[in-house]
Formats: structure tokens, C-alpha cells, sequence
């Protein structure tokens, strides 16, 4: 059994973005006039590649078909070797007009290092190879789409029925082709719903469920493991859950039509557990899903964190400051500010969001956010957020309750960071070194006379443009404007500044006063 561990995105495919394509499917294209000449008969294609180098193993991210003529190629054994070590999926071979048929050489080369080879005909140009991998891909993501669809509509009819929690769990089973419990941190199962696993399998689930139920700090939202061909997989549930109000029944004794909730030992804390035969891109959504909905189903009807947060929002509504009202949210502080974008482009819905603020562990989720696309998270804890699969997030740095308007816009612009840069997590980085040895009030008063001939945007601009080292298109990107815009506003910012922004003396002096902002 492998060793459990938490899904990060260098380990998880986020979902369900776009399933891998089968070699036999791209095979069974009979237009393309492809044969498998050498190596496994069975791959995964997540990309389609095209080089004439030697060693074209820097530029692979791995699971590639790689289409190649053998321009260059002097040593087969080492070649494949090469690529079998850079993750490539398999290998295309084109005959004609470098080579009349598969140098030998390299047909024995992939079946040692057990590479799949796909000889080429001269009539069928790499173009349309990868145009044919693409919309082989196009069909997949449509249906995982369409199932990861049916399921948040059965999931969310079966959260409607009066036996929620059953209801969920079978509906997740059924959908997910597999085994589907609610379990206690000491491994006892509450519900279950699928097919009986092996004792191993329940052991290693009731492991599993103990490891993201530990109440201590640092313990994963979510946990997955393999154990005899079985994957596994255990998600925290938001909530903690306590003592069954007065008229909940155990679903046995409900009367008609009454919602009740799982009536458990006071404090105790649930993880949801799968056991599964396969891992298919959209499950990871799936269960997410299952996790924001049991999350509810299981929590008290009016348990003390919702009335809290119920008087809260009364509170506020009435004229509360948020200092006074921040006692009924949890800590004291400081808390942490995440924003966060899908990364494939497609809107968070409420439930989507809930189930980022579940990974994260945290109920304080705003959805739609800014121009409907973003969603803000509220974490109650100093600490920074893990990637999550899926997501694009930026961080500020933990701040007490006063200034968290402030850690707001400084999320924001870290999100914009790491969306310009490409890349999953952004973190918004504390001053330190000698810009930490200013008294903050005079840095402030430095900034904002240096700082105004410029307008809000022009400061905005000027200050992303400075982050991002001057790349006109990552500013654009972040900024969501054109690059001609981006020059624009810098153009005038130096204009109004009366300074050169090529002199890296001034670009310092500028950052600086832009970061006490």
C-alpha cells in the first residue's frame, strides 16, 4: 500500500478539466493509417508534440505523443531513454522523406524501455495527428462534462430527499462506481452506501479518515491513498457536528417528509471516505460536491457556529463595527484573505465555491465576487493556503481584523500575480530587509507625496507593471487590458512622475512607495 498523501498539482489532475486520450482511440482513427509497431499497447495522451531535436527531453511536461522524422537521430537506445525518463506517453515516427521505414535500432529501443511506437505513414502530415488528438480530447472533456453534470443533479436531488445523508452517499456510489461511508475520526462508519470492500481497504480508509479528522494544526482537508488496486480517498467535512437538537431522529424512526441530520457525540468531527476501482478527471469535482453537501446535511440545524454567524451579519447590519462582531466568527486573529479564480475560465457557482472554502477549511466564502468570476475565502487561521487543484489563488499576508480591507486588495493583487505568471498559488510577500527598518508612518507620508500626480489606476497600473518586471503582456493579463494600454498609462505615469522609468534607482524608489499602499 502506497503511503497516504495530500493531492497537490504537481501529483493531482485538477478536474475535470480534460481526460487523458487512449492510444486506442487515436489508433482506431483508420484515416490517420497509424500502427503500433513496438511497445505497450496501452498509454495516456495528455498533449501532442512536434521536434526534430537530439534530445528534446528539456521541453516535455510528460504524457506526451511526441511526432517526430528522426532528422537527428544518431542514437535510438539513448533517444528513448530520454524520453521514457522526460514522461512521454509515446512516440510517433514519420517515414519518408528522412528515413524509408522505422530504423530497427529504434523499434528494439521502445520495446526495452517500453515505449509505444506509432509508425507514421508519408501521407498523413503531424498537423493532422494532432488536430485528431485534440478533438479526441474535445469529445472526452464533453462527456466528463455531461457526467460530472448528471452528478451534482443527483447529488443535489438526493440532498432534497427526507434521508439526505443515505441519499447522498448512494447517489456518490453509484456515480462514482464504488464504495462511499461516513466515518467518525476514530473509523466508525455512519453510513455507508456501494459495494463492501476488503477489511485491508476499510483498514486503510479508516486510516485515511483519521488523518484529515486529527484535531491538531496542519491536518490535510483531503487525503488519498492505494491500496490492492483500490484507489482511496478521504475528505474532512466542514463542519464539526454536536449533539442532535431536540426532534432530530435517526433516519430509521423520521416521520414523513422531515429533514434530520446524523445525530452524533458532541464535537466530533466526520470525514467522507471513497474506495474506487478507477480515477476518472471529473471525480475529484464530484467529491467535492458530496463534501460541501454533507457538510450541511450534517451539521446541527442551528448549531452554535451558524447562530454565530447568523448575530453576526444582524450585528452588522445594524451598526456593529466588524471589531465588535468579530468574536462570534472564531479567533481573534490574524486571519488570512484568499482570492481565487477557476483556472479554466468557467464562472465558481455557490457550490463550487463551498467546496474551495471546505479544502481550505473554511465556511466564510464569498462567490461571485468582482466581476462574478472570483471568490474570496476568509481563513480564520495565520497561515498560508495550498495550491488547490483547479484553482488560481492569491494570498495576503495573515493581518488583524482592522486592517483586513487592506489584505483584501492586496489578495487581489496577488491573484492577479499569479494569474499573470501562471502559476497556482501567489503569496503577497511582507516587507522586510532595509524597507522594514522605515517607520511605516513616514514611508506612507514619503509615498504619498511621491506618489500624487498619479491617479488610483495609474498607480495601479504602475504598480503591477513594476511587479511583474516591466513585461508589458503579464501586466495586461493581470490588469485585464491591452498591452497598448499597459504602455499608455506607463507612459503617462512617467510623464506626470517628470522621471525616467528605465533607471532602476527610480523604478526601486517607486516600488517602495507603491508598496505602502
Amino acid at each position: 500500500m502506497d503511503e497516504p498523501s495530500m493531492p497537490s498539482p504537481s501529483v493531482t489532475a485538477p478536474g475535470p478539466p480534460t481526460p487523458p486520450v487512449p492510444l486506442a482511440a487515436l489508433l482506431a482513427r483508420e484515416e490517420l493509417g497509424l500502427r503500433r509497431i513496438a511497445g505497450p499497447a496501452e498509454a495516456d495522451l495528455l498533449w501532442v508534440h512536434t521536434s526534430e531535436m537530439a534530445d528534446p527531453y528539456p521541453y516535455l511536461l510528460g504524457g506526451e505523443l511526441l511526432l517526430s522524422a528522426g532528422v537527428l537521430l544518431t542514437d535510438p537506445d539513448r533517444y528513448v531513454a530520454r524520453l521514457v525518463e522526460a514522461g512521454a506517453a509515446a512516440l510517433g515516427f514519420g517515414v519518408r522523406p528522412v528515413h524509408e521505414s522505422v530504423p530497427e535500432a529504434l523499434v528494439e529501443a521502445c520495446d526495452r524501455h517500453g515505449l509505444p511506437l506509432l509508425e507514421v505513414p508519408p501521407e498523413t502530415p503531424f498537423t493532422t495527428i494532432a488536430r485528431a488528438v485534440w478533438r479526441l480530447m474535445a469529445e472526452a472533456r464533453h462527456r466528463e462534462l455531461r457526467r460530472v453534470t448528471r452528478a451534482q443533479q443527483a447529488l443535489a436531488t438526493a440532498a432534497a430527499r427526507p434521508d439526505p445523508v443515505p441519499a447522498v452517499l448512494h447517489q456518490l456510489a453509484a456515480h462514482l462506481d464504488g464504495r462511499a461511508l461516513l466515518l467518525t475520526a476514530t473509523g466508525e462508519e455512519l453510513h455507508t452506501a456501494g459495494r463492501r470492500p476488503s477489511p485491508e481497504t476499510a483498514a486503510a480508509l479508516s486510516r485515511l479518515a483519521h488523518l484529515v479528522t486529527r484535531d491538531r494544526p496542519g491536518a490535510p482537508a483531503s487525503a488519498t491513498d492505494t491500496a490492492g488496486g483500490t484507489h482511496l480517498s478521504a475528505y474532512a467535512l466542514g463542519d464539526e457536528i454536536h449533539t442532535p437538537t431536540r426532534g432530530d431522529r435517526h433516519p430509521q424512526g423520521q416521520a414523513q417528509g422531515e429533514r434530520v441530520t446524523a445525530p452524533r457525540p458532541q464535537g466530533e468531527r466526520l470525514a467522507l471516505a471513497l474506495a474506487t476501482r478507477r480515477r476518472e478527471p471529473g471525480d475529484h469535482t464530484v467529491a467535492g460536491i458530496a463534501v460541501v453537501l454533507l457538510s450541511l446535511l450534517t451539521a446541527p440545524h442551528r448549531g452554535t457556529a451558524a447562530a454565530d454567524r447568523s448575530a453576526a451579519l444582524v450585528r452588522l447590519l445594524l451598526g456593529a463595527s466588524p471589531a465588535e462582531v468579530a468574536p462570534l466568527l472564531g479567533p481573534e486573529g490574524p486571519w488570512t484573505v484568499v482570492h481565487a479564480r477557476r483556472t479554466d475560465g468557467t464562472r465558481a457557482d455557490a457550490l463550487t465555491a463551498g467546496a474551495l472554502g471546505a479544502s481550505l477549511g473554511s465556511t466564510l466564502v464569498d462567490a461571485g465576487y468582482g466581476d462574478g468570476d472570483a471568490v474570496r475565502v476568509l481563513l480564520q487561521e495565520p497561515r498560508a493556503p495550498a495550491p488547490q487543484p483547479g484553482w488560481t489563488l492569491g494570498a495576503a499576508t495573515p493581518t488583524p481584523l482592522p486592517t483586513l480591507p487592506t489584505a483584501d486588495l492586496r489578495a487581489a493583487r496577488a491573484l492577479a500575480h499569479a494569474e499573470a505568471t501562471r502559476t497556482p498559488l501567489a503569496t503577497e510577500t511582507p516587507a522586510t530587509g532595509l524597507a522594514s527598518l522605515i517607520p511605516p508612518d513616514r514611508a506612507a507620508a514619503h509615498a504619498r507625496t511621491l506618489l500624487a500626480p498619479l491617479t488610483p489606476p495609474l498607480a495601479e497600473t504602475l504598480r503591477c507593471w513594476l511587479s511583474l518586471h516591466g513585461s508589458w503582456d503579464r501586466t495586461a493579463v493581470a490588469l485585464a487590458v491591452h498591452r497598448n494600454t499597459v504602455r499608455q498609462r506607463i507612459g503617462r505615469c512617467a510623464e506626470l512622475l517628470g522621471t525616467d522609468l528605465d533607471d532602476m534607482d527610480v523604478r526601486t524608489e517607486l516600488w517602495f512607495a507603491l508598496r505602502q499602499e
